[in-house]
Order: structure tokens, then sequence, then C-alpha cells
């Protein structure tokens, strides 16, 4: 007897619609509140985050089975059991949610109630869906991981020939290279060795996107995605070593002169040029138009001041992508500028050799093999060539360009480090044994094996979908902004729950599990932390419908 749902790509398409009307009348109540007039008010949305963020998670949810429907529909004939299982299961349970309480973190839950929205709308297509995620789904779904094991992931891409080849060769290199490594090289606190880097530079990794005309492979954001992932599978840390080099080609693309393109783009794309991302301060975080930082001309260089924080790489880079503040009497964004600031290479030993800079290290309890780190500038000197477009006070929008490809990246990061949670938890599953039988026999057991599995598939969905729009060139914020989201909230919820699932032997730092728990954490906070990623996708909810 099959346990698949009669004409499910039919029931998932009408999962999507009950969602997406669902979210339509969640934005109508809110807009009534902070919209009035039709005219967005910021301090009433400010004031009314809790129902603002639900808003916006409820249509990250929603997006996310428009999407897995989309995929169901495009498989067609290879749209079968291991597609099917997880997918009505996560239709059912984001259904479900929608009505009844969507978990935004572990301790807030929004509820369309609260709003006076009433969920009976959703009700028919959870009833219809309810038989999709019985307990025997759930088990089966464990059976269908134990046949997948190796593969990158249960079900079926979906990609077109050569993603898939990509996304196998990757795989494999991750699993072989990095992963029999990664957890010695984070108990240990170690940098990735270059030796690695240098592997990972011949693989076309650091110019994976950027054009075949400065040395890259031209590929697309899906093809970033599908690397990303395979490489967070195994460690983010190298999951991560290729997200400044991304921010750093792109930000040159776009804006660079002619001279800084030839400079630095094939260096930066041959891995000859390690970059890094220098923007965060200790008084600003997502904050950026409050930096302060400084740069003063003084003949053909500037000379800059000031402190950053939070710098990943740091030491061992050779390039900062350095925003500051060039317009001392500007108080917003509008006095940044963006240097391409070269800087010699640290070592352990001398981590800032550079005049005019100092630096230290920021012990972390995970992503680590590239360190974190804050630095301090005293006069520090950046050429006057290396204005990023030799323009004074585009630094802001210059950045506010990479941003879309950034959460995109980190996504893709957030749904590699799930998905490592899963094959660590599926194997300790099958492997322990209590009371004559492997603990995934368990009901509550599987059930968060197979919903790890329901959710690292739509996440999968709402970033390539997110990918393909910024290939086709379309604003993609708001599709971004979603994937990143709710990618970071199902990696920390998959890491947590294979910690669970392994027990007291999940808590042992020996064990690589507790290393995926501490990598987990950081995705939720950085490339804009979850609650600012909310606020931001409300905005723009709200804005496209007034």
């Amino acid at each position: 007897m099959t346990l698949v749902l009669p004409d499910l790509p039919a029931l998932l398409d009408q999962a999507a619609a009950a969602a997406e009307t669902h979210v339509a009348a969640l934005r109508a109540a809110v807009g009534g509140v902070v919209a009035p007039g039709g005219r967005l008010d910021r301090a009433a949305l400010d004031a009314e985050q809790h129902a603002a963020h639900g808003l916006a998670w409820s249509a990250a949810y929603a997006e996310t089975l428009r999407q897995t429907a989309a995929w169901a529909r495009d498989l067609g004939p290879a749209f079968g059991e291991s597609e099917a299982l997880p997918a009505q299961l996560l239709a059912f349970e984001y259904l479900s949610q929608l009505a009844g309480g969507l978990p935004m973190n572990q301790g807030e839950l929004f509820r369309p109630g609260d709003l006076g929205v009433d969920p009976a709308r959703l009700a028919p297509a959870i009833e219809t869906l309810r038989p999709g995620a019985a307990q025997a789904v759930k088990l089966r779904i464990v059976d269908l991981l134990d046949e997948a094991r190796g593969r990158p992931s249960l079900e079926a891409s979906g990609l077109d020939e050569t993603l898939e080849a990509i996304r196998h060769q990757f795989d494999d290199f991750a699993a072989t290279r990095i992963a029999p490594h990664a957890h010695g090289w984070h108990l240990r606190d170690e940098l990735i060795p270059l030796t690695l880097y240098q592997e990972l530079a011949d693989l076309g990794v650091f110019g994976l996107t950027a054009p075949e005309d400065w040395g890259g492979s031209g590929l697309g954001k899906t093809a970033m995605c599908v690397v990303s992932e395979a490489l967070s599978r195994a460690w983010i840390g190298t999951g991560s070593l290729g997200t400044r080099s991304e921010i750093a080609a792109e930000l040159i693309i776009a804006h660079g002169t002619e001279d800084q393109k030839a400079r630095f783009l094939p260096g930066l794309c041959s891995g000859a040029i390690i970059p890094t991302a220098v923007f965060t301060e200790p008084e600003a975080g997502s904050d950026l138009g409050s930096l302060r930082t400084r740069a003063v001309r003084d003949g053909g260089v500037w000379r800059v001041t000031g402190a950053k924080t939070w710098i990943t790489h740091a030491a061992r880079a050779d390039l900062m992508t350095l925003l500051v503040r060039t317009d001392p009497a500007s108080k917003d964004h509008r006095g940044l500028s963006m240097f391409l600031a070269e800087k010699p290479r640290g070592t352990v030993a001398e981590p800032f050799p550079a005049p005019g800079m100092t630096g230290g290290e920021i012990r972390v309890i995970g992503y680590r093999g590239m360190k974190e780190y804050e630095i301090g500038f005293d006069g520090f000197a950046v050429d006057h060539a290396n204005l990023l477009g030799g323009q004074e006070g585009q630094g802001f929008v210059q950045l506010m360009a990479t941003f879309e490809s950034a959460r995109i990246q980190t996504a893709a990061r957030a749904i590699g480090v799930a998905q490592n949670a899963l094959d660590l938890a599926v194997d300790y599953a099958l492997a322990r044994r209590q009371f004559g039988q492997p603990i995934a026999a368990f009901p509550r057991v599987a059930n968060k094996l197979a919903m790890m599995a329901a959710e690292i598939l739509g996440a999968r969905r709402l970033a390539w979908f997110a990918a393909r729009a910024k290939d086709e060139g379309r604003r993609c914020d708001l599709e971004a902004g979603m994937a990143k989201l709710t990618a970071a909230r199902i990696a920390w919820a998959a890491a947590d729950n294979a910690v669970q699932v392994h027990g007291g032997t999940g808590f042992a730092e020996e064990t690589p599990v507790s290393r995926v728990l501490a990598d987990a954490r950081i995705l939720n906070i950085f490339e804009g932390a979850g609650e600012i990623q909310a606020q931001v996708i409300a905005r723009r909810l709200l804005e496209a419908g007034n």
C-alpha cells in the first residue's frame, strides 16, 4: 500500500494557494496597523515587530510551499516516493503552523488569531494532507534516508546535467578531503590549511560566478548554492571560504574601475588573493549608517582611523573590502565609501604586520577555520587608486547590491549544515540500539529525522528559487531574505535535534555533532540577524501591498 497521497502535485499546489491567501489576509491586517491610509509608518512598524515579523515568516513559509509545488510539477515522472513523502509532510506541517502557531524562534510564536485573522480557510487543505503526515509516513522516510546515505540529498534535485555533475563532484570532494579532518581542525581551532585552500582554488571555488574574461567560471548563483552546500555539509568553515571572494568580486565587477578589475579580479578568482570583508564596528552591527571609522585624504592616500570587529579571515587576508566614512559632516550612510585596501598577509605569530593596523583574535565556540578578529586602524594608508569606482559617498549603495548574493549563499551554507546534522543523526539513530531495536524505530526519534528531511527539502527549493531570480537579473532581496531567514532557523533546529538524538554522546566535545550545533548557531546572526531579516522582509511586503 502506497503512503503517497493521490494526485500529490495538485495537493501541493492547493496547499501553496491556501497559504498565499492566508498571507494576503495577514498582510491586510498588519497593514491596517502599520500603514494606515496606505502609507507605511516606520515607527508603527517598529512598535508592531511581533506582528510584522510573523507576517514575514508566514510569507516565507508560503513561498517555500509554492516552490516545493513547482519543483514537484517540474520533476514529472521523477517525482517518486523519496520526493513525495517529505514534501507532503512539509506541506501539512507548515499549513498547520500557519494556522495554529508559527515558531519564529524557540520562545516566540506567531498566531494569526492575535491579529484577528481566522485560520479556518486553511483547515480543508490541512485535513486533506493529514494522512500524508501519519506515523507510518515518517517511519518510511527514515527507511528512505537509510537508503540515501552517501548521496547529496534524499530527493531528486531537478538540476540540469551540468549542475548535477558539479553537485556530485563537490559532494565527493567534501566527503573525502574535508569531512574526515573537519572535527580535528575545529577542536584544535586551526586555520584551514593553505594546501586545502589551493585545492579549492584549483576547483574554481573562488571564481565560480565571476566572468570568464577575468578568470572566473561564469556560472550562476545556483551553482554557488550547490557548491556552498556541499562544502558546508562537510564543514561550514570550508563552505564559507568563498563568501568573501564572492562579495569582493561582485563589488569590483559591478562598481570597480577597469584598472581595479584588472588588478584584483584575476587574483581573486584564482585564489592568489585572499579577501576579507571589513564592515562591522563595535557600536554598529546591522546599522551600517552609523559607522564611525573614518578616512581622510592625504595626497595620494587615505588615512584610516577607527575600529572594526567580527572580521573573518582578517589576518591571512591580502585584501580588505573596507567600508569607512569619508565625509566627516555626514551622519548617515551617504558619507560612506568603499575601499579595496591591500595589506600584507599575516601569520599566527604576527597577524597584522601592516603599519597603522593592529588586531586581536575573538575566540568563538564554532564557525572556526578562518578565525574572527577585531581590528584597530591608526593612520592606516590606502591608495586613492583603491577607492572603489573612484567615487566617494557610494559605499553603502555599493555594498547593498551584494546583499542578495550574500544571503542566498548563507542560505546554502545553512542547508549544508542542516544536511550534516541530519546525516549524523541518521547514522547514529540506525546504529544505536535500545530495548532490542535501533532508536530510529522509536516514533519520537523517527519524527525528528523525518521533519529534518522535510524542512531541508523545502529550504533547498527556496534557496535555489532565489538563486534563479538573481541569475535572471531580477530584484530578489525578498526571496534571498526569506531563504536566509528560514534556512538559518532550520539549520539550528536540525543541529539541536541531532544532538538530542545522540543523547549524552552528542554533548561530548569529541562528537562531531557538537561542532555542528556550535556552527549552526551563527547562521541566524551573521549576514543580517533573524530579527533584522524579518523586519526587512515585512517592510518589503507591506510596501508592495500598498
